[in-house]
């Protein structure tokens, strides 16, 4: 029995909406992790839910081609909407997305979080959280691309796309990191505040793959 018209346009909807709620939920996971402390992030917190729903939904092709491999039926996407109203909703969530909240809304919450910085700061707090939290939206954009250049396009893209920002974060985030952590360790020691912990976080943030490594012999 095929497919009705209508089931396949909304299938196609779905697929070209996937990249505009990817941009949805890459800035609900800047907004959560200020909301989680900047520096840190909870284990089942908001943060890391918001990610894995941008690289699902980066992904949803690929997954869906693996799960059409095991067996089960999936309705291909037509191409193009034919019903004339959907694609004009499709046309309309597209622009809201990239004229409004890309374009217009995050700039503001990523300023905002500037404004809190600097409040943080003259009440005596640590200003780090909202800078980073700034930081992650106002690159928002330039984000969005690195994860879609992790698509492998295959099946499993979805636990490649996970794979290669795992190695992202361990490569490129864990020793600047280190380096920020060393330098707070000089500026406390000047200060005669407690330092030795930010150098152990240093040393921790350089070994994360050994550690990793390390864990994965012992349980092998």
């Amino acid at each position: 029995m095929p497919v009705p018209q209508f089931l396949s346009d909304l299938l196609q909807v779905l697929f070209d909406l996937a990249v505009p709620a990817a941009f949805c939920t890459l800035a609900a996971a800047g907004i959560s992790l200020r909301h989680e402390g900047g520096t840190n992030f909870h284990i089942n917190g908001k943060t890391g839910k918001w990610v894995l729903w941008t690289v699902i939904l980066l992904t949803l092709p690929q997954l869906l081609s693996w799960i059409a491999a095991q067996g089960i039926t999936v309705p291909s996407a037509s191409g193009s909407v034919g019903t004339s109203w959907l694609a004009s909703m499709e046309s309309i969530f597209k622009n809201f997305v990239n004229q409004i909240i890309v374009a217009k809304l995050v700039p503001v919450i990523a300023g905002y979080f500037v404004l809190k910085a600097t409040l943080d700061t003259a009440a005596g707090e640590n200003p780090l959280p909202s800078i980073i939290a700034a930081l992650f939206l106002m690159s928002l954009s330039a984000t969005m691309q690195l994860f879609q250049g992790w698509n492998s396009g295959g099946q499993y893209a979805t636990t490649d796309m996970l794979g290669s920002l795992w190695n992202y974060i361990v490569g490129q985030i864990m020793p600047a990191a280190a380096g920020l952590a060393c330098v707070g360790a000089v500026v406390n020691f000047v200060r005669h505040r407690p330092w030795t912990r930010l150098v152990f976080s240093a040393i921790g943030f350089l070994c994360v793959t050994g550690l990793l490594k390390l864990f994965q012999a012992m349980a092998a």
